[in-house]
């Protein structure tokens, strides 16, 4: 069962104020008598958390047998506050964009005025759910005993931006962008973005090796047909230009906290935190993630061997990835 929490009244980072900014969430476990084994785990990019929950079962990376789990759906997902479900959020305005920033603040009031948690176990997050794990451990050391943050960066690099400037020039080039808004389905656009996306996002070595022969495509255009492709097109080309947007300006020091000061804003995390890049990761690279856990006090850097590149972190039909993120977490839950 999804639940929703309404903030009335909201201001955006932008300088926006949603009139109700809406954060859909779903719960998994019970909540102990203290409320000391909470596990919080952001959305990724694209991602709603049925996209994701997988991994959330006794036998696998988060047990909801010990722990309560809570997936915050991040605005602009089609679920939360959207483009596509919200008429506050103009993204035709090239100044309106939600930011982590905006997530994190949300999330922190769902948690305390719904469930009365001051403290999170841990915060869990791949991609886009590790910039908002860093941005927890950022804003709120205080609040947070231990992050896990798998192939996913604190502030967005500029080799990143091309990549992502690149996917929002795909879906804007087509036809049926007028300049604000898509007309009609981007057919053309889609089938660009997914293309550029998933040249990305696994390794040359995954490629070579035909991996995707073992996950049931016929040929290569069948998975990026039915495997990308397919996949974009079930979200609102709008929203991925907000998700976007928000993947664009990630950056942990832009806060009035900080001001610009980022690797202040990395030495101020006091959780117990894993840094957990792939090997063969092509945008959150192996060497970007170690320089930050380089900056935080109290981090390990532990990359998964793996030829998935990004996807290592969210090891679907993956197992050998799977086990690797499961013994990682195992060991970090444990450390008091």
């Amino acid at each position: 069962m999804n639940h929703q929490y309404i903030i009335n009244n909201f201001p955006l980072q932008c300088g926006a104020i949603l009139s109700e900014a809406n954060i859909v969430y779903k719960i998994y476990g019970e909540l102990n008598s203290d409320r000391s084994n909470v596990i919080l785990y952001p959305t990724s990019y694209g991602a709603q958390h049925s996209d994701i929950d997988w991994l959330i079962q006794p036998d696998s990376i988060l047990d909801p047998s010990q722990y309560f789990i809570i997936i915050p759906n991040m605005f602009g997902n089609g679920l939360s506050s959207s483009p596509s479900n919200n008429q506050d959020c103009g993204l035709a305005e090239q100044r309106f964009w939600f930011t982590h920033l905006d997530n994190v603040r949300a999330q922190k009031q769902l948690l305390q005025k719904v469930f009365g948690i001051e403290k999170l176990a841990l915060v869990y997050g791949w991609s886009m759910g590790a910039q908002q794990a860093y941005h927890w451990g950022v804003l709120y050391p205080d609040r947070v005993e231990r992050i896990a943050a798998l192939c996913g960066t604190a502030k967005t690099t500029d080799h990143n931006k091309i990549f992502l400037q690149s996917l929002r020039t795909a879906l804007t080039a087509d036809p049926n962008w007028n300049g604000t808004k898509f007309e009609s389905i981007p057919d053309r656009g889609f089938q660009t973005f997914a293309r550029i996306y998933a040249s990305w996002a696994a390794s040359q070595a995954y490629y070579r090796e035909g991996i995707y022969y073992q996950l049931g495509y016929d040929s290569l255009d069948d998975y990026l047909l039915r495997g990308w492709e397919a996949n974009y097109r079930k979200r609102d080309p709008h929203n991925l230009l907000a998700m976007i947007d928000t993947w664009l300006h990630c950056d942990v020091s832009n806060n009035p906290t900080y001001q610009g000061d980022y690797e202040q804003a990395l030495k101020s995390i006091e959780a117990k935190t894993i840094v957990m890049s792939s090997t063969t990761d092509l945008y959150f690279t192996p060497e970007d993630c170690q320089a930050e856990a380089d900056l935080i006090p109290n981090a390990e850097y532990l990359p998964i061997p793996s030829i998935w590149g990004h996807r290592a972190g969210n090891p679907y039909q993956n197992p050998e990835d799977e086990l690797f993120i499961k013994q990682a977490v195992e060991e970090l839950l444990t450390k008091e």
